[in-house]
């Protein structure tokens, strides 16, 4: 073998090796905690009308508040890097299980790998005090992020193109989670009844949760795209509240936060279950 090929196929074991498959289950907790936590602050909302913001920001203000905050922040960010890496390997290597090696899987590890550096680029950001990643920042830059684009050449369909991504992205969660598409990814053979009651309770009604917020995020990007209006498109908290501006009023918002709650329990699970 070449030295190229015997270098590709080092990197090969290294990419599926221990250390990635640990920082993926480090992930997984980590994702798992920032959900757990977006899901109780919008519990809350619904249920007293608090002005806390039920983001990513907000999470992060709520485990800096804790005693071990900085340790814990630190600990979260390590964990999406392992994230990150691991969707990194599979964009270059494929991912495990069947046709793990086809070119839409490894595209998509690719998106997930830019997806989760971005986050743990923010959560580590805000470990080392920078709080302009913090409460409330997710519907500023997305106001933000919008305005610019509509300001380029075709910036509407800059914006629609982007939002019409998440919406389709929310519907596809969602789907999949109804689908139950998630136990192909799992060790389900060597799970036991209960553990696999578990994951399908947690999963089915935790990826409805998140599809949800994804699709409502998509369709307010739409409205400002099609209203020449930054303003119309919102971040994770602002999208969260719109559920209690329905005519189902806050017990939607209610039944939204309680899914992405149940979907950091999920990802909990996937920590331990899923064959990375």
């Amino acid at each position: 073998m070449s030295a190229g090929g015997t270098t590709a196929a080092a990197a090969r074991r290294t990419a599926r090796g221990d250390v990635v498959r640990a920082g993926a289950r480090a992930g997984f907790v980590a994702r798992g905690v920032l959900y757990l936590l977006i899901g109780v602050l919008a519990v809350r909302i619904g249920l007293t009308g608090t002005n806390e913001q039920a983001d990513k920001g907000g999470a992060l203000g709520q485990v800096a508040a804790t005693p071990f905050g900085a340790v814990i922040l630190w600990a979260l960010g390590i964990g999406l890097v392992g994230m990150a890496l691991w969707r990194l390997s599979e964009a270059l290597f494929g991912s495990a299980g069947p046709k793990g090696d086809k070119a839409r899987k490894r595209a998509l590890s690719g998106a997930r790998f830019v997806f989760y550096a971005l986050s743990s680029f923010f959560v580590l950001s805000f470990a080392t005090g920078n709080r302009d990643s913090g409460a409330g920042s997710t519907d500023r830059q997305s106001h933000d992020l919008t305005g610019r684009l509509l300001g380029l050449p075709g910036g509407q369909w800059w914006v629609g193109a982007v939002a019409a991504g998440f919406l389709a992205a929310g519907l596809w969660i969602g789907g999949r989670a109804v689908m139950r598409k998630y136990r192909k990814r799992l060790k389900w053979n060597r799970m036991s009844k209960k553990e696999q009651r578990f994951m399908d309770v947690t999963g089915i009604a935790g990826g409805v949760g998140r599809g949800l917020v994804f699709a409502a995020a998509g369709f307010f990007g739409l409205k400002a795209a099609l209203a020449f209006d930054p303003n119309e498109a919102k971040g994770m908290d602002d999208t969260i509240r719109s559920f209690a501006q329905t005519p189902a009023g806050p017990w939607l918002l209610v039944a939204v936060a309680l899914g992405l709650v149940l979907f950091g329990i999920f990802s909990f699970g996937q920590a331990k279950w899923r064959d990375v």
